[in-house]
């Protein structure tokens, strides 16, 4: 593993942008690592630009935590969901801002610091974060139960796609400041409150972008209160404040923040996904809710998934009508009967495994899916352009395609892929692109 940036040490700078394309998320984190070896990226304090449709801020649950000090046995125990907690408790990214289209809703606007760190009696990874999408994984403890504790500034964003060009909305009467929504969030006595923050960027003229610099070693600012970049420049700004707390940051982005699918609702039936839903339910947690509470709602919760993950590993062995009946009979259990009947009923062999991986992701949300059109995809490219123009080049970039496993819709990404490139072109020059999701392929 790498060491930590010393002051004074300057790290080594890339002729060209790399942007590294892999096809399944979590491998990426290679050649993030391949960054921090050769001292291109420091070995701590690293920020982490993430735009998709996912959080991807899970924890491989039964990983033992010391695991990350062995980056060649972490990668192999890493998946599309979990892959970023992992590098916080590592000790690299202390920084995460998740920038999300307006169709994902996993995790709250606004700011959540919160601790990643070992679990004293599993020795897992666990947090001290009480939003919904670490409780209905089992991941919360309370911070006296941590070890090696690292501290995580987490930044909910929400981006919009652009207007049409010149953003009259004269209709609605609404002035371009009216339009950036802030709103706050507070989470808990140990994190002071912050602003949520909403992306109503639209399209410059096609003057107004030519003039942006391709170096981005400093901020533009944008004068004219009647141009759309203004409130962008505001939230470029915010996020320039997060930045100037880290040594460097790398940027990461997802193809399926363009356009997404849940890839579960073409597997199963309607009435399929339904009793999935119901099996994996997930009771949001109380604001008011005392740690007692949580801790109770955490165990009560993972006993729940076990006891389900527990049911499809036997079913795999015998889906017998004894077995269904036998884990049928154990409370809130019932509807099994129904699910395997219809598996069965079209399915010469279920892959209980795939229906268990399922259902985890049917807690208190579904997973986002929304296809979009050429329109919606150009528009969320130019929203990213705009707040991207206003930030400092990244070290690296990370591109995901996210399409075999349906997450990008296949006739989609490679139309989105280029464009995303163009974009990153457009801002930093001449990019060094490795392909890296077939055999074969080279760097171009």
């Amino acid at each position: 593993m790498s060491g930590g940036y010393q002051q004074g040490q300057r790290l080594r700078k890339y002729n060209d942008l790399p942007v590294w394309v892999v096809e399944d998320h979590h491998d990426v984190l290679p050649f993030i690592y391949r960054a921090i070896g050769s001292k291109h990226l420091p070995g701590s304090n690293i920020s982490f630009i993430h735009f998709d449709s996912h959080p991807d801020l899970l924890i491989p649950v039964n990983m033992p935590a010391d695991t990350v000090f062995d980056k060649e046995a972490l990668f192999s125990e890493l998946s599309i969901e979990n892959w970023i907690m992992p590098v916080v408790y590592a000790g690299h990214f202390s920084r995460v801002i998740w920038i999300h289209p307006s169709w994902a809703q996993q995790i709250k606007e606004g700011k959540h610091c919160f601790l990643v760190g070992k679990d004293k009696s599993t020795t897992t990874i666990r947090v001290t974060s009480t939003d919904d999408y670490f409780l209905s994984d089992g991941l919360y403890v309370p911070k006296e139960q941590l070890e090696n504790p690292k501290a995580l500034d987490l930044d909910v964003i929400l981006l919009n796609p652009v207007k049409e060009p010149g953003c009259e909305d004269a209709e609605k009467g609404e002035s371009a400041a009216k339009k950036l929504k802030l709103a706050s969030s507070e989470d808990g006595p140990s994190c002071l409150t912050s602003r949520g923050m909403l992306f109503p960027v639209c399209e410059e003229s096609e003057e107004g972008l030519r003039k942006g610099s391709s170096s981005h070693d400093s901020m533009e600012t944008c004068s004219d209160p009647n141009n759309w970049s203004s409130p962008n420049t505001e939230i470029a700004n915010a996020i320039l404040q997060v930045l100037e707390k880290g040594d460097a940051y790398a940027l990461d982005i997802d193809l399926d923040f363009f356009s997404v699918k849940n890839p579960f609702k073409e597997m199963y039936s309607q009435d399929e996904y339904k009793i999935l839903q119901e099996l994996y339910s997930f009771k949001k947690s109380n604001p008011n809710d005392t740690e007692d509470a949580l801790v109770d709602c955490v165990e009560n919760r993972i006993r729940q998934l076990e006891d389900l993950e527990a049911a499809f590993a036997d079913f795999c062995e015998d889906d017998g009508e004894e077995t269904i009946q036998r884990w049928a009979s154990n409370p809130g259990m019932g509807s099994l009967i129904q699910l395997v009947h219809s598996l069965k009923s079209r399915m010469e062999a279920p892959d209980y495994e795939m229906i268990h991986q399922a259902g985890l992701t049917c807690d208190y949300a579904e997973l986002p899916h929304h296809v979009s059109t050429e329109m919606e995809i150009e528009g969320l490219i130019q929203s990213m352009k705009l707040l991207l123009r206003h930030l400092p080049k990244p070290t690296l970039v990370t591109l995901a395609r996210s399409s075999l496993d349906d997450y990008c819709p296949s006739e989609q990404v490679d139309v989105i892929q280029e464009k995303v490139l163009d974009v990153l072109r457009s801002l930093y020059g001449t990019l060094d692109v490795h392909l890296e999701f077939s055999p074969g392929s080279s760097s171009i």
